[in-house]
């Protein structure tokens, strides 16, 4: 397997140290890029994506979603059916886990399972402190210097 030099990445980047090892553990995961079960991830606007999973066969409650630490895992359970006798099974009831790496602020706003497609919803949702915002520029060292002796007057109070 081929390394990548992230290097370049690095001198006109801050804070995207976690960039190079989720890309290295999304090649090292993603074995087979037609693995089970299918699914697409579609961009329906701005800051909103949905992510459809195949899951023929399976209900609600054979299937398991959880979201940590920026990770979104689907997992599918199926009981065996002892019922039935099959003489060809071509539809895969098999378990699964599928992962998807989310980037910061995207949660997960709902799932709903509707003929044999999960959907699961997304939304990215930066937060008010994060967005972009005008620095003023002060001439001199007066500005800060005296906003430096304001905090400590603020608080010796």
């Amino acid at each position: 397997m081929n390394n990548i030099d992230f290097t370049p990445l690095y001198r006109s980047t801050i804070g995207f140290d976690r960039l190079a090892s989720m890309l290295d553990n999304a090649m090292r995961s993603e074995v087979s890029p037609g693995g089970y079960p299918p699914y697409n991830i579609e961009v329906l606007e701005d800051d909103h994506y949905s992510i459809t999973l195949a899951v023929a066969g399976f209900e609600k409650d054979d299937v398991d979603i959880d979201v940590e630490k920026g990770v979104l895992t689907v997992r599918g359970r199926k009981g065996e059916d002892k019922e039935r006798n099959y003489l060809y099974q071509g539809i895969a009831n098999r378990a699964f886990e599928r992962k998807f790496n989310l980037a910061d602020h995207v949660e997960v706003t709902g799932a709903r399972l509707n003929h044999g497609l999960l959907t699961i919803e997304l939304v990215k949702e930066i937060p008010e402190a994060m967005k972009p915002k005008k620095i003023a520029i002060q001439q001199g060292t007066q500005a800060i210097e005296h906003k430096k002796t304001e905090d400590k007057a603020s608080k010796a109070a």
